[in-house]
């Protein structure tokens, strides 16, 4: 019981279940993607969740990457050279994502870097980085090299192979910003499972780890994030629901998202930097403005980051750079005080994302039990003092890891969409920031007058969970038209941040086909037209279909009877879901929803039964509808080819009332007939064509250019690293084998003639890299080295040898002996109850005598040759005569382990020691009381024998003579022919 009690304590609630047929690479890993810094984390068999450390050992990695004609850096190495060529390094991509050359937001990122040239896309009209007439970029591939480079660092610390990934973006990023970064990770290679809201992943982890302390009753917490570029306040409800595959399972839902796209910690660090500026422009000490210097002001901006943060724990500090300009030093003492002046504006904003997050779930402050800190820009102590004051609280929950709790629960996400782990489940609702509806023109007649009225349809309303799927049908249309997918009511925003946002239109959809399906299907009731949506589990919205229904009335056989459609009923209820459910992926609010045409009601029958009650849909179609959401919550985003601008809508018309009472009505008349009739639905698809209004994605052929582009750079930057590394060993092994010709183990076994020669090719190798081995080829390189090695090759190999010579023959003559006492303790056994054949004795002896043998005349010869000769003594050798003599041991042992004993012949003789084992040890039969287990030995088989006696060696027979059951201190059993003894003598005996 102790061992199951172990089971519930297994850490961080993952327990891991590797497919065996997939060993190799099953790993899977999260990226929390910020603005300034990204998080990476693992998870793999044996190790449950770990963040990823870098080549710097350091746990976060700067978001840059640095460019040059013929190098790329990334990460902290990238970071190294932003501030002596601030030109060539491009960081905070995030907030270019999914942005028109005109959008607000470029135009502050070119203020806040200008030493960088934006220039606009032609075809899609985004921005590109123009380095050069052949260098330019797009942020998307600028993303695209920093994810591929983060999955380069999860694989060299998983040391295997990662392609599934857990990606984190804003609560905020719209659908063209969430395109935007599926794009960067498709060319850097990686497989995305989910895109997880940052907020959201951050309260997965925070709940996983909390498990045992939700229940039943509604926790409402409410997690601050503010990071380098936003800020957001998340309101979220923990609570225990049930589920048909789960039973009882913990469940997160976000119920309010507020936030501030411009709020964080770098607007502060560019304030610092200013006033940095104003203060050695005012020192006077050259006639330059250093505002005007890209890198004197990039050198500043780096010690307005430190500053920032040594304040945070200080009241003042003495802010210095050294050589800022034209060899100028600069110092000047900054005190918290002027830092707080300076960002005074900012820290009056703080408050805002709470009061947006209360007013989107409804709630007041009383309501929330908790107010936790999340994000690097919340240890600024101002912001603490604002925040507490706002929420009202006696103190602020620091209680998780403020840089990583993204990254956790990221992976943790991760894991769960895996198939190659198993995790507890942890059931999650997400929440879209902004609706979306779908809009229509059709033609209306009132009094004779034709008009064209507008409707909208509301498809997914604000904090509408997700995933989700829904339809909306076209009751009025027989003809080819059009729809219209865009934002909903945005008036919560700001006239600022509906600058930023861009388009609030996202997808014309053009429909073909629909007169022609009219056509064919002429005698059939027309059901509408049905446009089906899935808003998916990473917030993409996309058009799965759209299909033109129609039903035929068509009489039943007898033979189907009312048992026969309770039959087909229950096969529907029970084989229509996922036959393998993810408990962990986010749960998904229902399979199909049909929207009516006025309020949109949420359904919330999980089932599909919703269309099935309503006579909208067959149960095959309900099975199909399942198959393809549990298909999409296995992250097969790919199958849907960009439809994700599709945030479709659903519809529903005025007859859909009418339609349900009728269908129940003409169920019921079914039942009452002999012979019932049964409805028939047809479907037919229609064409679509879909034309993307906000942001066009790429082309396929783009795509491939840019994919391209990038192996071409990460080509590049392997065979540097290969050129790189041969230089090294080249250079290394020179010094080394220098080295080595003075040391004694080497100078015993050359001659001098070869060292003289050795040394010669070693200084030959050493001028040739001063002149030319920094430019030579890897290739070159290679060749060097090769030759090198094949000069010292016999030298290593004496040394080498004469090393492993006293451990090689230590456990020769160690298996020597043991294998001379075994076969010497079994030739001692007796006739009767030896288990072993002469011939196998005979072979072990024959292989101990010519081991001896070899190993005395090799080890003799061996002396007698010089140390500078060829050894005739071979370590392998050695290993050889091991591991034949360990065979032959080991044979026999387990011979001896799984022999059974031989059988007396003569009951009497066996009979008559029993007698006498029983009246010599009577004294200890008295002292030991009968027990349970001394009577149930009477079923024990003839094998299972305790001898009194060992004999000659641990593996041989088991005696039971006389001799050694009169032992009086053991205890026996009978075996043989002492069966045939009476039952009680049996007993007293084990007794």
């Amino acid at each position: 019981m102790g061992g199951r009690k172990l089971v519930p304590a297994a850490l961080f609630c993952l327990v891991l279940a590797m497919l065996p047929s997939h060993a190799v690479a099953v790993a899977v890993m999260s990226v929390d993607l910020g603005s300034e810094w990204m998080k990476v984390a693992i998870v793999k068999p044996g190790v449950p969740m770990e963040i990823v450390l870098n080549k710097e050992s350091r746990r976060k990695t700067p978001t840059a990457v640095c460019l040059k004609e013929n190098e790329r850096l990334l990460g902290d190495n990238a970071l190294g050279v932003s501030v002596k060529n601030p030109k060539s390094v491009y960081r905070h991509l995030q907030s270019l994502l999914g942005k028109k050359h005109d959008n607000p937001q470029v135009a502050l990122y070119q203020k806040r870097f200008p030493e960088h040239h934006l220039q606009e896309d032609p075809a899609r009209g985004t921005v590109c980085f123009k380095n050069s007439e052949e260098m330019q970029y797009t942020p998307e591939e600028l993303l695209g090299m920093v994810l591929n480079y983060s999955r380069g660092l999860a694989q060299d610390f998983a040391e295997q192979p990662i392609k599934d990934a857990v990606i984190t973006v804003p609560a905020f990023f719209n659908q063209a910003e969430r395109r935007a970064v599926l794009q960067a990770a498709q060319m850097a290679g990686l497989k995305v499972l989910q895109l997880i809201n940052d907020n959201t992943a951050v309260a997965l982890n925070y709940g996983v780890f909390r498990r045992k302390d939700i229940d039943n009753t509604v926790k409402n917490v409410m997690f601050y994030d503010m990071g380098s570029g936003s800020t957001t306040a998340t309101i979220v409800t923990y609570q225990t629901v049930k589920t048909k595959e789960a039973g009882t399972q913990p469940q997160l839902q976000i119920r309010g998202v507020g936030f501030d796209r411009g709020l964080g910690g770098f607007e502060m660090d560019l304030r610092l930097r200013d006033h940095l500026a104003k203060l050695f422009n005012g020192q006077k000490k050259s006639k330059k403005d250093v505002r005007e210097n890209h890198r004197a002001m990039a050198k500043l901006l780096k010690e307005a980051q430190r500053l920032k943060t040594v304040l945070s724990a200080n009241m003042d500090f003495m802010a210095q750079v050294e050589g800022l300009m034209d060899d100028i030093d600069f110092k000047a003492k900054v005190t918290r005080a002027e830092f707080e002046e300076l960002c005074a504006d900012l820290f009056e904003r703080v408050p805002g994302p709470v009061q947006d997050a209360l007013s989107t779930a409804e709630m007041k402050l009383d309501e929330i039990e908790q107010v936790i800190l999340v994000g690097g820009s919340t240890r600024v102590p101002k912001v603490q003092e604002v925040l507490l004051k706002a929420v009202g609280k006696e103190e602020l929950g620091k209680n998780i890891n403020a840089d990583e709790a993204a990254a956790m629960g990221a992976v943790y996400q991760a894991a769960a969409l895996s198939k190659a782990f198993k995790v507890k489940p942890f059931l999650v609702r997400d929440a879209a920031v902004f609706p979306i509806q779908v809009e229509f023109t059709r033609e209306t007649e009132e009094e004779g007058v034709k008009s064209m009225k507008h409707n909208k349809r509301i498809l997914f309303q604000r904090m509408a969970p997700y995933p989700q799927r829904k339809v909306i049908t076209f009751n009025r249309y027989s003809d080819d038209f059009a729809f219209y997918i865009n934002y909903g009511d945005l008036s919560f925003l700001s006239q600022e941040d509906l600058s930023v946002f861009g388009s609030l239109n996202l997808t014309t959809v053009k429909l073909s086909g629909v007169g022609n399906s009219f056509q064919k299907h002429a005698d059939a009731e027309s059901k509408g037209i049905k446009a089906h949506f899935n808003m998916d589990e990473s917030g993409v919205l996309l058009l799965d279909r759209v299909e033109s229904v129609f039903e035929t009335i068509v009489e039943e056989k007898e033979e189907e009877s009312t048992l026969t459609k309770l039959g087909n009923t229950i096969s529907t209820l029970f084989g229509g879901g996922s036959s393998e459910p993810a408990p962990n992926v986010t749960e998904p609010v229902q399979d199909e929803e049909e929207v009516p045409p006025e309020s949109g009601k949420d359904g919330k029958d999980e089932e599909g039964k919703g269309e099935e009650g309503k006579g909208e849909a067959k149960t095959d179609e309900a099975a199909k509808d399942k198959q393809e959401d549990s298909e999409k919550s296995a992250g097969e985003e790919k199958s849907q080819e960009k439809t994700e601008d599709a945030g479709s809508k659903t519809d529903a018309k005025e007859e859909k009332d009418g339609e349900k009472s009728g269908s129940t009505e003409a169920e019921k008349d079914v039942e009452k007939k002999a012979k019932p009739q049964k409805k028939s639905k047809i479907s037919e698809d229609i064409t679509v064509e879909l034309v993307i209004n906000d942001i066009l994605d790429p082309t396929a052929d783009d795509l491939t250019s840019s994919k391209k582009k990038l192996q071409d750079l990460t080509d590049r930057d392997l065979a540097k690293q290969e050129r790189e590394k041969s230089l090294n060993s080249l250079e290394a092994f020179i010094f080394e084998t220098q080295d080595k010709l003075y040391q004694e183990d080497y100078q015993l076994v050359v001659s001098e003639e070869d060292k003289e020669q050795i040394s010669a090719k070693l200084s030959e190798a050493s001028e040739w890299m001063d002149e030319e081995g920094y430019t030579a080829t890897t290739k070159q390189l290679r060749e060097r080295l090769s030759q090198l090695k094949s000069l010292c090759k016999d030298m290593f190999f004496r040394v080498e040898e004469r090393r492993k010579w006293p451990d090689r023959l230590a456990a020769l003559d160690s298996i020597l002996n043991t294998s001379s006492f075994f076969l010497r303790s079994a030739k001692m056994i007796p006739e009767d109850d030896q288990i072993f054949t002469e011939v196998e004795l005979n072979m072990l002896e024959k292989v101990i005598n010519e081991t001896t043998t070899w190993k005395n005349e090799t080890v003799a010869e061996q002396e007698k040759r010089s140390p500078k000769e060829r050894p005739i003594l071979l370590s392998k050798d050695i290993e050889s005569k091991l591991a034949l003599l360990d065979r032959e041991v080991n044979y026999l042992l387990n011979k001896a382990k799984f022999a059974k004993p031989k059988a007396k012949a003569k009951a009497k003789n066996s009979t008559s020691s029993e007698k006498s084992s029983k009246a010599n040890s009577t004294a200890e039969e008295k002292v030991i009381p009968p027990t349970e287990e001394s009577t149930d030995t009477k079923s024990e088989s003839p094998e299972e024998v305790q001898p009194g006696e060992a004999p000659p060696t641990e593996e041989s027979t088991l005696h039971t003579d006389s001799d050694s059951q009169s032992q009086p201190t053991e205890e026996t059993t009978t075996t043989g022919p002492t069966e045939n003894a009476q039952p009680e003598n049996h007993i007293d005996d084990e007794l």
